[in-house]
């Protein structure tokens, strides 16, 4: 018998793997991502209608905003807000740095004395403590200055020392030390201690070591929770208007008393505060972008993820095309 030889062509093989140039000057696509998307556009959507509502309806009163924005009684009470925030945050902090240093203390009655003070004052609402300051002559009539237990040299009438500006200066400064001291104490401990051991055992003085080690690296702690403290210290000022002290708030309390147009003029103040608000919230940012350099992750704008999520606009990689040119430049020669 003999054997018939096939003639038959050979298989082709089951899988064909393209080639390194085509892989390598393929199209890199991102990952849909639909339901970002979706969540954006229903944003997008009530965000759109409550500009419409703010725009379309009459009884906010535009006009009215805008004839008392920049009312002589405004911008004195906006003065007055903008004054006492910043005497009463660089004080408290002053005072909160004092603490902090106090609760580190290898000195058992100073670590307590700042814990037990920090305890108490975090305990009282800031409203109470206002009250009382504003209501301290009657606990103590006179105030005096003298030998301890001994002889007085001055004294002065607590009712006529004690006015509603000072009242709101020492209460809102004693309860922002509070909170100050805890934001220093934790950005301090957050250094790791044997930088500083280190630094002892090079001979530097304690208050090199702090300037130049400590400091510098619990500022990334300390520079966002200070922020967070001013801005909240901002709108806290307009509880002074309790006891008639003519901040912003007040100020639009004296005005719509008289022409009853209330939600007008509490816009003007609500707009202030977004404006001053927003001011402090872009010189935080940029604070926490100075002294959080080297430790800043990547961040994509709008754009850029616009532009990877979309396949129309989506980006080949230079790297990847310029080795494609160099190995066809190799494989011509």
């Amino acid at each position: 018998m003999t054997a018939e030889l096939s003639t038959a062509p050979p298989r082709a093989p089951l899988t064909s793997e393209p080639c390194d140039a085509e892989l390598l000057s393929a199209t890199l696509v991102k990952a849909r991502k639909p339901g970002q998307w979706v969540s954006s556009v229903v944003v997008l959507v009530l965000a759109a209608m409550l500009v419409h509502t703010l725009i379309t309806n009459p009884r906010f009163q535009w006009d009215v905003v805008g004839d008392y924005f920049f009312h002589d009684s405004i911008l004195r009470g906006l003065g007055l807000t903008l004054w006492l925030t910043a005497a009463v945050m660089v004080c408290g902090f002053a005072l909160g740095i004092v603490l902090a240093v106090m609760r580190l203390s290898s000195n058992p009655i100073l670590s307590t004395l700042s814990a037990g003070y920090v305890w108490l004052i975090r305990s009282i609402p800031p409203l109470v403590q206002l009250l009382f300051w504003y209501e301290l002559a009657s606990l103590y009539p006179q105030l005096s200055l003298g030998i301890p237990f001994g002889p007085e040299f001055v004294k002065a009438d607590t009712a006529h020392l004690f006015s509603g500006v000072l009242a709101a200066f020492v209460a809102l400064t004693i309860d922002v030390a509070a909170f100050a001291a805890e934001i220093v104490r934790g950005g301090i401990l957050s250094v790791d201690r044997g930088q500083a051991e280190a630094a002892e055992a090079l001979g530097l003085s304690r208050y090199r070591i702090f300037r130049r080690i400590i400091l510098p690296q619990a500022m990334p702690a300390i520079v966002p929770a200070s922020g967070n403290l001013l801005i909240g210290l901002l709108k806290a000022t307009s509880i002074v208007s309790v006891i008639a002290v003519q901040d912003l708030l007040y100020s639009t309390q004296l005005i719509y008393q008289q022409n009853y147009l209330i939600l007008p003029l509490l816009l003007v103040a609500t707009i202030w505060y977004i404006i001053v608000t927003s001011v402090l919230s872009i010189g935080q940012h940029f604070a926490e972008r100075h002294y959080s350099r080297g430790n800043r992750s990547p961040q994509h704008s709008l754009w850029t993820t616009f532009r990877e999520n979309l396949p129309l606009f989506g980006r080949v990689r230079t790297d990847l095309l310029r080795f494609d040119r160099r190995t066809r430049k190799a494989v011509d020669a």
